[in-house]
């Protein structure tokens, strides 16, 4: 494994091409953090299963032990690194064992009593117990909606804005080049929770933020069985909190998540163009039906969202939301569904669907439906759905 080690930022001492410059998503995806070819060994090397490493004299070398490096780690954390901030040099990706793992060690690594944290108040549903922690703590937590840019009004005094963009699960998306202007303009860090767009879809660090952080656990690895995580940042010195911050909580990835998230990696692009362009078709389809309001998708023109989104993201997600009419009308849609699962996370080859408000916690009605668009048969995948509309009509 001498191939694999080194730097876990942008290429590195032993890691291969991602692509020629100016190379597409699919070239970029389906070479991301491969090591430089050896005679007989394989192109992505497999899951190295190591609680230590030989280690005589000084400790020298990338690897000493488990909890902190991993050379399996490394490939992946430089596949990410390509495609979140593809050709930039500094850039540097720490996974982690789930996406919460990864959102906290941005927080709390960055954050201390007495500092002033301003969140999304529609962000993903655990954030409020987030928010608990870090009042406990002693940290000051602000929130806004993401809609309007609203977080702008809170700012002042800040030291770390975390914006979610689009937002889990209504789909609201902000400016985020404008917030990362005025967070910078008044001394504070940017985190931009990226899991619902994708590398492919949005590059924060791009649009200036100094932290990127997803849940690898949807769409980036897409297969519905790992659960992972990860930050981006360019920030030398705040990347160093929150490595330090993994290393004492031990929230890491097992390898062979990490290599099974590799593997996926290969396949983004068709994935997402894929499920991408169903769900475009099948919002169109739901803008149809008098019996569903609230229908939000990035991608259509007249969403409230489309203006910002079209100017910041090259691709709009996977999901689709919309409101039933009632609880048990949704509960019926969702039961005479054939091809897409009751479940709750999304990004999946296989669609999923929930009614959001069974877990509580998001501020959206009893009928709120969050749909992920899988990689089925837009046709087939359209008909199951207008045919579970019609049947739960009763």
């Amino acid at each position: 494994m001498s191939d694999s080690g080194g730097s876990v930022s942008g290429q590195g001492e032993g890691a291969g091409p991602a692509g020629p410059p100016g190379a597409g998503d699919g070239t970029r995806a389906v070479r991301a953090g491969l090591p430089k070819p050896v005679r007989h060994e394989p192109t992505l090397p497999g899951p190295v299963f190591a609680a230590h490493f030989h280690l005589p004299g000084e400790v020298t070398g990338p690897y000493a032990y488990g909890r902190d490096d991993n050379p399996t780690w490394t490939l992946l954390e430089r596949a990410i690194g390509e495609l979140e901030a593809p050709g930039r040099e500094g850039v540097e990706t720490l996974v982690f064992a789930s996406g919460m793992a990864a959102v906290s060690s941005v927080l709390f690594s960055q954050l201390s009593a007495g500092d002033t944290v301003v969140l999304p108040e529609d962000g993903y549903q655990a954030l409020p117990l987030v928010r608990g922690q870090l009042e406990a703590y002693g940290i000051e937590v602000r929130t806004a909606p993401t809609r309007g840019d609203a977080q702008l009004d809170v700012l002042d005094g800040a030291r770390l804005l975390w914006i979610e963009s689009p937002s889990n699960p209504g789909l609201d998306v902000c400016d985020i080049r404008r917030l990362v202007e005025a967070a910078h303009a008044r001394g504070a860090l940017v985190a931009v929770d990226n899991t619902l767009a994708t590398p492919l879809g949005q590059r924060p660090l791009e649009l200036g933020a100094d932290f990127s952080v997803a849940s690898g656990t949807k769409q980036l690895t897409g297969h519905g069985d790992v659960l992972l995580g990860y930050v981006t940042g360019h920030d030398t010195q705040a990347m160093a909190a929150v490595r330090h911050w993994r290393k004492i909580v031990g929230a890491i990835a097992g390898p062979m998540e990490a290599w099974l998230a590799h593997r996926s990696i290969a396949t983004l692009q068709l994935r997402v163009d894929r499920q991408n362009a169903s769900a475009l078709v099948l919002a169109g389809a739901l803008r149809k039906r008098p019996e569903v309001t609230g229908l939000r998708y990035p991608g259509l023109p007249d969403d409230p969202s489309h203006k910002v989104a079209s100017q910041q993201m090259r691709r709009y997600g996977c999901v689709v939301s919309f409101t039933l009419p009632t609880r048990a009308r949704a509960d019926r849609f969702l039961d005479a569904l054939r091809l897409v699962d009751d479940a709750t996370s999304f990004g999946g080859l296989r669609s999923t669907a929930e009614r959001r408000g069974r877990w509580g916690g998001d501020p959206v009605p009893e009928g709120f439906i969050r749909f992920s668009v899988g990689a089925e048969d837009p046709e087939d995948l359209v008909a199951d759905v207008l045919r579970a509309l019609d049947e739960s009509d009763s």
